[in-house]
């Protein structure tokens, strides 16, 4: 495998693209055809205790067709989170940069990717303002702060999502809304127990929310009435943010950051098995944390999930049962496309795996520092995503880095305009970027 450039090589470059408009994903290689069985062994992979299983050395990656993917309602595209192979042109382009508000300074963050549902972008910024905008132009449609004028501004989390003409946020303040996708106009608020980090999740006319104190609260959409509630286990400290609930028919997963995973009935709540992802004792406060914060992804008979500390499982959904796991530890999201999983996990680097058994295809190494030779200026790569044949992941170094799904190999990357904590989006075809400067950009 080609070895990874320091991410400022082309940050010249990258820059001139995104103010001229141009062809930014020329740097990110074009989509390439599946290459010819053989590992491709990174020469970035070097002191590192995860290596890919020589039993599989040969097996040929083959993944599903790009499929256009209209919308993107919700955070990890929708309920399951399992969103497969999308399509997205060879040279994608900024088409439009708009500012959604108030991005990460200070003690505020932005912790939730936006939302793509019935022509319209949506977004939170770090100030608890939700705003709609044109998907077509960038054109701000409506804006909405959602800070009650009881409360002070400096919380932040929640996010958003899309169903059936609304959209359902969630904010720091113990609240959550339905609004009209339209107008922004509020439909209902309803009182929760704590306040909220994660996204909400909707579906079959349930919104699953997590607030900060490990309580799942379901409340009806149709009123914000509550239906039905799940604890678990409180800790003492946690990572930013936390995972939105997946849900597929009638089973919801939660996972919560004391490592728990839990499989409940959707319409009761009742509890079918749990799990707990909790990795052996390592050094280190940060990973010690046992956290669940990657998404888990519900893919046909599967449960994916990945935990801080250093375990990621397949389970059987339906008995609960680990069909395998693996020392791998991550916060992102693990991505599922065909018989193959891809996970960022916490050494900077991209995994390759199996579906069936877990077996590691391949390992991508990523730039860890953005001082490599001092070791300083650690960077957080967020993502993947997988569209037109690259995996595509974010970093807080303000580069986009794309790798080829069937080897691990380094396409390219471009410079974004800030940092970017928060993994792209892609819907019709179309690739979103959320900054920390809060710039929202299209690429198509």
């Amino acid at each position: 495998m080609i070895g990874l450039r320091p991410v400022g090589v082309l940050a010249a470059l990258g820059l001139l693209a995104f103010a001229g408009g141009c062809d930014m994903f020329g740097f990110l290689g074009a989509p390439e055809a599946p290459p010819l069985p053989g590992e491709r062994i990174s020469v970035l992979r070097l002191n590192r205790s995860l290596e890919a299983d020589a039993d599989v050395a040969d097996l040929r990656v083959r993944l599903p067709q790009p499929v256009d993917n209209p919308e993107w309602p919700q955070a990890g595209g929708y309920p399951s989170h399992a969103m497969h192979h999308l399509a997205l042109g060879e040279s994608p382009s900024v088409v439009w940069s708009s500012d959604i508000g108030d991005g990460a300074s200070g003690g505020e963050r932005l912790l939730a990717e936006p939302v793509v549902a019935g022509g319209r972008v949506y977004a939170l910024d770090a100030a608890n303002t939700a705003s709609a905008y044109d998907a077509g132009s960038g054109a701000r449609v409506w804006s909405v702060d959602l800070t009650p004028d009881e409360e002070d501004d400096g919380l932040f989390g929640g996010g958003l999502a899309y169903a059936d003409g609304a959209i359902y946020a969630t904010t720091p303040f113990a609240l959550a809304f339905k609004l009209d996708a339209d107008t922004g106009v509020e439909i209902w608020r309803s009182k929760l127990t704590a306040p909220v980090r994660t996204p909400p999740t909707v579906s079959d006319g349930r919104v699953f929310v997590l607030t900060i104190d490990n309580q799942l609260l379901v409340l009806a959409a149709e009123d914000g009435r509550r239906l039905w509630s799940h604890a678990g286990i409180t800790e003492a400290a946690g990572l930013l943010g936390g995972a939105a609930p997946a849900v597929l028919g009638s089973t919801a997963i939660v996972a919560y950051s004391s490592g728990d995973l839990y499989a409940l009935r959707a319409e009761t709540g009742r509890v079918l098995w749990n799990d707990n992802l909790a990795g052996a004792a390592r050094t280190g406060s940060v990973a010690t944390l046992t956290d669940i914060r990657g998404r888990p992804a519900i893919d046909r008979d599967l449960v994916i999930a990945i935990s801080n500390s250093g375990t990621i499982a397949a389970i059987d959904i339906a008995r609960g049962e680990r069909v395998w796991e693996r020392d791998l530890g991550g916060t992102q999201s693990p991505w599922v496309a065909g018989d193959f999983v891809y996970v960022v996990g916490n050494n900077a680097e991209i995994v390759c795996l199996t579906r069936r058994d877990g077996r590691i295809r391949w390992i991508a190494a990523l730039p860890a520092y953005e001082d490599e030779e001092d070791q300083e200026d650690p960077i957080l790569w967020h993502g993947p995503v997988l569209a037109g044949d690259r995996l595509i992941v974010t970093g807080s170094n303000g580069a986009a880095i794309a790798v080829s799904p069937y080897t691990g190999e380094y396409l390219g990357q471009i410079e974004l305009p800030a940092a970017v904590e928060l993994p792209p989006v892609v819907a019709g075809e179309t690739l979103y970027f959320l900054s920390n400067g809060a710039d929202l950009m299209a690429l198509r």
